[in-house]
C-alpha cells in the first residue's frame, strides 16, 4: 500500500516478538491483493484479522469476517486490532486518494492522534510511508512485509510461463534495472519501458498502466521507431520501504503491456508481487509474452 494508516506513540520502545500463533492484522486497501495475502497467511497456519478502508477495500467485503473503518475512525481501528490480540500488522492494497480531513467525522481516538497523522501526510511518497510506519509501530505493532508473511506471492528468479526472452530483451532489462536504480534517489516511479536500450517511457505519478497507455499511443501514432518489441521493467527503488510498497504486476499490467506491443516483462525477483498469479501467467502465455525475475541491487528496507 502506498500509504499506511498513521498512529501514535503509545507503546513506543522495544517490543518483544509476537507469538508465532498470534493473529496477523491486515489493513486492506483496494484490489484483490489483500485477499491473496490474507489467504496466504491462513495457509501458513495463522489467523487473520482483516480491516478494510471504507471506499477502497471493496474486494475484502466478500469475507464475512471483515470490519470496515472510515479514515476518520483510525482510533477505532487501532482499538479493534489491539482487542483481538494483533501484534503483527500488514498494510496492503491500493489507495485511490488521500483522505480529506476537513470533511471527515473523526472518532475520539483519531482526534487524539490528529496532529501526528497530519504531520505524516506531508512530503513525498517515501517520506509519508516512513512517517506512517513509525506512528503505527509506536502503537506497539510490528509492521510486516509481504516477503515475511506471504513470500509465495513474490516473483522468483528466472522465467515464468511458456515464453523466454532473447539476448536483446535481457540486455534491455539489465539497462533498465541500472537506470531505475540510478533514478531511485529522485523518488520517481518503479517502472520503465526500454526499447533497444532506449528509455521509451518512465513511470511518473500516473502509475504503470497509464505509462503503458502512453507507449501504446506512441506506437499508434508512429512516434516510436520500432513497431513492436521492448520490455517493461519493474523494480523497487534502492532503500525503498518494502514492507508497504512493493512493485506489483497482474493481469491488467499484462493487458496494458500487450496493447503497447511489448515482448515481455522483467521484474525484480524477491521484491515484486505477482497478483493473481495463475491468471497473470495465463495472460502472458496467451499474448506470447515472457515474464522474468531478475535480481536487483540495493538493500531492502
Amino acid at each position: 500500500m502506498g500509504r499506511g494508516t498513521p498512529l501514535t506513540e503509545a507503546g513506543a520502545g522495544i517490543r518483544a516478538a509476537a507469538p508465532p500463533d498470534s493473529p496477523v492484522g491486515v489493513i486492506a486497501g483496494g484490489g484483490r491483493l489483500p485477499i491473496e495475502v490474507a489467504e496466504a497467511i491462513e495457509t501458513a497456519g495463522r489467523q487473520v484479522v482483516l480491516a478494510g478502508i471504507e471506499g477502497e477495500a471493496d474486494a475484502v467485503l466478500s469475507r464475512p469476517d471483515t470490519r470496515c473503518f472510515r479514515w476518520g475512525q483510525v482510533g477505532g481501528a487501532i482499538d479493534y486490532f489491539q482487542s483481538r490480540g494483533v501484534r503483527d500488522l500488514v498494510i496492503v492494497g491500493t489507495i485511490s486518494r488521500r483522505p480529506d480531513f476537513k470533511a471527515l467525522k473523526l472518532d475520539a481516538g483519531t482526534w487524539r492522534r490528529l496532529p501526528r497523522i497530519l504531520q505524516a501526510l506531508v512530503g513525498g511518497d517515501d517520506t509519508v510511508v516512513r512517517r506512517a510506519l513509525r506512528l503505527v509501530e509506536a502503537e506497539g505493532f510490528h509492521v510486516r512485509g509481504i516477503a515475511e508473511v506471504a513470500p509465495a506471492l513474490l516473483a522468483g528468479e528466472g522465467a515464468l510461463g511458456r515464453h523466454r526472452p532473447d539476448a536483446a530483451a535481457l540486455a534491455d532489462a539489465a539497462f533498465a534495472m541500472d537506470a531505475l536504480a540510478a533514478l531511485g534517489p529522485y523518488d520517481v516511479g518503479q517502472a520503465a519501458v526500454i526499447i533497444q536500450k532506449r528509455i521509451a517511457a518512465l513511470e511518473a505519478a500516473e502509475g504503470t498502466d497509464r505509462m503503458l497507455a502512453r507507449v501504446a499511443e506512441l506506437r499508434q501514432t508512429g512516434r516510436l521507431a520500432a513497431r513492436s518489441g521492448g520490455v517493461l521493467v519493474k523494480r523497487a527503488k534502492p532503500g525503498q520501504e518494502t514492507r508497504t510498497e512493493l512493485p506489483t504486476i497482474g493481469p491488467v499490467t499484462v493487458a496494458a503491456a500487450a496493447a503497447a506491443r511489448l515482448s515481455g516483462i522483467v521484474v525484480e525477483s524477491g521484491r515484486t508481487i505477482i497478483a493473481d498469479r495463475i491468471e497473470t501467467i495465463a495472460a502472458l502465455d496467451g499474448h506470447g509474452m515472457f515474464l522474468v525475475g531478475m535480481p536487483g541491487e540495493g538493500p531492502a528496507t
